[in-house]
Order: C-alpha cells, then sequence, then structure tokens
C-alpha cells in the first residue's frame, strides 16, 4: 500500500457516497456499482459523451473565433501603410482568454523582486489570469515557487507576503513545507491509494535576473537547475540587450523603497500601448514633464522581445540629462535617469511619482544612471480591467523627503478603452515617426497568437 500520513477519527461509512472529478472539461461521476443500473449507466453515458461533444465544438469555435480576430492585423504591413490592431482586440472576452494561454502561459513572466524574498522563509504571493502562484526562499536559501493551490480540496494556501516557516491551508490544515513537499494530512484516516509523494504543491519553473524574480509557466526545467543561471534567462527573457541593460544600470545595488497598485478600467494592452508611444501623449497630458525634456531627442530602438526609448533631459532642475524606458515584452517596464548634475534640495520628476532629496544625500550623484529606478508591471485582470504595480528603488545612502503622485495615464487609457468599445472605432493608425515601439509590440503579439 502507498503510504500514508496524518491521523484523526475513522470515517464509518456504508454505501460510498456519489463522487465527482473533472478530467480536462467535462465532467465524470462515479457511482457506486449496487446503484448503477444498465439503464442508468447508458443514459448518464450518453449525457456525458454529448456534453463533450458540445464542449469540444464550442471550444473550436472560439478558437476559430479568435484566430480570425488575430489576423485582422498584418505586422506585414510597413508601418507607415499599418492599421494598429482591431478594437476586439481589446474588448473581447474569448480573446482575452486565448492571449492569456498564447501570450502569458509560455515564455518568462517578471512577477516580484529579490528584496521581497531576502531572508530565509520569506515568500510573497501572486495571480497571473487563473494562476495563483506563491514564490519563497527555502530555509537552505533556495528559491522557490509553486502553484498557490491546496493539493486537497483546492483552497488558496497562502495571500500576501511575509515570513512562514511552512504553508498551512487555511481550510483542512493540510500542511507543505518550503520545499512544496506535503507535511501533514489531517484526518484521513482509512484513505486508500494516497501516496504522500504524490500529493506536494505543483512547481512551477523560477528564476532570477539581476533584481527581478521570473517565472515560466511552461517549461520544466531540471530539478537542479540552479535559480541564478543568467545566461538562459538573459537569452530567452531579454535577448541582446541584457548587457545593455546592465550597463544601464539595471542591477541589484539599489534598496527597494516601495510600491503602488493601481486598478485600471482598460485592457492591459492599453496601458502598454500609452507607455511604447514615443513620448506622443507628454506635451499633451504631462505638461509639468514635458517641460523639463527635449522631445526632439525621443529615440526608440527595438529589438528580439524588447524596446528601449531615450530622452535627453532640458534646461531646467526637473529632471535629469537623460531618460531611459525599456520595455520587456509583454508587460514589464524598467525606468532609469541618467544626471548630469543636481541643484541639491530640489525636487525632481518622473513619472508617476514627485520626489525631493537633501543635499546630503546628492552628493554623490553627478554623471551616471541613478540614484533611482522604477518599474512598472502590468497584469491582466481582464479583457476590460488591468492592475499596474509601480515599485520604487533608490540608492541605500538616499533619505526622500517628500513624495506624491499624478494620475494623468490612469485617466488616458481609462478614456481609451472606452473609446475601443464605441461602434464609432476599429482600428487606427501609427505616427510612424514616433510608435515604432508600440509597433513592435503589436508584431510580437501577433506572432505569440499564430504560435
Amino acid at each position: 500500500m502507498a503510504a500514508m500520513i496524518g491521523s484523526g477519527q475513522t470515517i464509518k461509512t456504508g454505501l460510498q457516497p456519489t463522487l465527482s472529478h473533472q478530467r480536462g472539461h467535462c465532467r465524470f461521476y462515479q457511482t457506486p456499482i449496487s446503484t448503477l443500473t444498465t439503464e442508468n449507466w447508458r443514459r448518464r453515458r450518453s449525457i456525458t459523451v454529448a456534453s463533450c461533444s458540445l464542449h469540444h465544438n464550442s471550444e473550436n469555435s472560439l478558437k476559430s473565433h479568435c484566430e480570425k480576430l488575430v489576423h485582422e492585423f498584418d505586422p506585414e504591413v510597413p508601418i507607415e501603410k499599418a492599421l494598429t490592431p482591431p478594437s476586439s482586440w481589446y474588448t473581447d472576452a474569448s480573446f482575452y482568454d486565448f492571449e492569456l494561454d498564447r501570450v502569458f502561459y509560455r515564455g518568462w513572466q517578471a512577477v516580484g523582486y529579490t528584496e521581497q524574498i531576502k531572508e530565509p522563509r520569506d515568500f510573497f504571493t501572486g495571480r497571473l489570469g487563473t494562476v495563483e502562484f506563491v514564490v519563497c526562499r527555502d530555509e537552505k536559501g533556495k528559491v522557490q515557487a509553486f502553484h498557490n493551490v491546496c493539493r486537497h480540496h483546492a483552497s488558496i494556501l497562502a495571500s500576501g507576503s511575509g515570513q512562514k516557516t511552512c504553508f498551512v491551508c487555511p481550510y483542512h490544515g493540510w500542511t507543505y513545507g518550503l520545499d512544496g513537499a506535503l507535511r501533514k494530512a489531517t484526518r484521513i484516516t482509512g484513505i486508500q491509494n494516497f501516496n504522500v509523494n504524490e500529493f506536494g504543491l505543483i512547481a512551477i519553473d523560477v528564476a532570477v535576473w539581476g533584481p527581478f524574480v521570473l517565472l515560466n509557466l511552461e517549461r520544466k526545467m531540471s530539478p537542479d537547475y540552479d535559480v541564478g543561471d543568467n545566461d538562459l534567462v538573459e537569452n530567452e527573457w531579454l535577448g541582446s540587450t541584457s548587457e545593455l541593460l546592465k550597463c544601464g544600470g539595471v542591477d541589484t545595488s539599489l534598496s527597494y523603497l516601495f510600491r503602488r497598485e493601481y486598478t485600471i478600467d482598460c485592457n492591459w494592452k492599453v496601458f502598454c500601448d500609452n507607455y511604447l508611444d514615443g513620448g506622443y501623449h507628454v506635451p499633451y497630458a504631462h505638461k509639468g514633464l514635458a517641460s523639463g525634456l527635449e522631445l526632439d531627442s525621443y529615440s526608440t530602438t527595438t529589438y528580439e522581445k524588447v524596446s528601449i526609448q531615450s530622452c535627453a533631459g532640458g534646461s531646467t532642475e526637473r529632471v535629469g540629462s537623460k531618460a531611459l524606458y525599456a520595455f520587456i515584452y509583454p508587460n514589464f517596464m524598467i525606468n532609469r535617469y541618467l544626471l548630469s548634475s543636481i541643484k541639491l534640495g530640489k525636487l525632481f520628476i518622473f513619472k508617476p511619482i514627485l520626489f525631493l532629496f537633501d543635499r546630503a544625500s546628492c552628493e554623490s550623484c553627478a554623471h551616471r544612471y541613478g540614484p533611482w529606478m522604477d518599474t512598472n508591471l502590468v497584469v491582466p485582470l481582464g479583457p476590460r480591467k488591468c492592475q499596474v504595480i509601480f515599485d520604487y528603488f533608490i540608492e541605500p545612502h538616499l533619505k526622500v523627503t517628500k513624495g506624491s503622485f499624478h494620475m494623468e495615464d490612469i485617466i488616458l487609457c481609462d478614456g481609451v478603452q472606452r473609446g475601443l468599445e464605441s461602434p464609432a472605432y476599429c482600428s487606427g493608425r501609427y505616427a510612424p515617426t514616433v510608435e515604432n515601439a508600440m509597433y513592435h509590440f503589436h508584431q510580437l503579439l501577433h506572432s505569440n497568437l499564430c504560435m
């Protein structure tokens, strides 16, 4: 008999109760053989087969529908002649599900930071589409990631972030180690055909690059894989831009400052499009920021899965000499700023936050990238909703003395989503000299969606 753990009272039973479980999308039922007549069996089998057939046909129909929408955008047309993707890409519920499968459940996805799991027993949780996950650092210091779902009756195990010595299910008390192994199953006396080694948490591949924690829901690494193996991640996630980003100051030397989260009533791609318009909207929507930038110097370079926008600062004291905005497909942004000089004690503005640094903390800030970095992670929540997570990093010796936020981009994105739902709009056009990064983003999406 397979190994069993746990203890509890004996369950006395007469006839076994009817059980149900799912295989794929079809629900099957197991009924005690003593009550399963030939007539009942035939009736149940015909219903099950019919349900599976209907679901299969429906699934194929939805797939065909989504593939048709994908091909309404042509990535081969030059940007000067191209139409933007149709509004259905931003509003259709079945297209959203299709997108999750083709885009977010494949490849490396940024989900957090090493600062969140700095010490053994630290953990944080999150959700990507329908996938609930937990990332932790176990007692030996190894970074682990698992589906955040109890193997007993599917309860979510952990929430938020913090420290734990183990994960205890709040529903029935099943307990798992930080290595994912099932340590305790309560009240299972009498259970049969139960192997404890087959009921640990389901692992997810995890990797670390610089200060970022990444998950891959698709591939399966060797159990001996080193999460710090940067070569693999650099190639698959960043391509040829890894060294460029390192030289641009993306490293682990900055201290984590704080996080701000916003739920926006727009499709996740609307926020990405806004970020990737080459500064087009800045003079109209961010007049304060525009006064400190030389927008004529705005440039965009596209790589395999990354686009980098940069812009020189003006003569004002509100920004440094150069800003660098890196977009890592499909939904992650890194923003760093080059300071040529600083008027000590003055206000510096970088979207979406205002910083005021004191005199003593700014003395070493000249002629370099830094002293801060911010990142934006756009998490899809539905066809018309997303969460944008802003995280801020700063050099350890600096001290922020004042801060405030603006909501201009959030208001813009909300308005765009409402427009996309209007019957008056289907597709738009690109501004060829500035919206190259946006066009590149849409081409990458099309490629993924056709896979």
